[in-house]
């Protein structure tokens, strides 16, 4: 059940990467062919709505990062605790302590 949420986190934080991966190259690619003159610049400005979308993927894929973090100490406090009551109920049995031995009084000989 919890390794189910640390595999969903992580193909979460994938998605949300790869997102984010190819709105900021589209805009590396924007801002370099406005620096370079090969396009016009709109007089609404050369990003537009795509910084705004940049920040928002950045913002929930930090948020990703964090929740991604907390399945993994959720998962690892599972898994030591499984394994704390595993080794428990595997631990070999003490001996029980031996009795100590009963030796026979000495006999006094008493004299004849």
């Amino acid at each position: 059940m919890v390794a189910e949420l640390v595999h969903t986190a992580a193909r979460h934080l994938d998605n949300l990467h790869e997102q984010f991966t190819v709105a900021a190259q589209h805009a590396a690619s924007t801002l370099t062919r406005a620096a370079t003159g090969k396009t016009t610049i709109n007089s609404l400005g050369i990003l537009q709505n795509s910084a705004t979308q940049i920040d928002i993927l950045a913002a929930r894929r930090a948020d990703a990062v964090d929740r991604l973090k907390e399945a993994l100490i959720a998962y690892r406090q599972v898994t030591a605790s499984e394994g704390a009551t595993t080794r428990q109920m595997h631990r070999p049995r003490a001996a029980p302590p031996t009795a100590p031995a009963i030796t026979q009084p000495a006999r006094v000989t008493r004299g004849r």
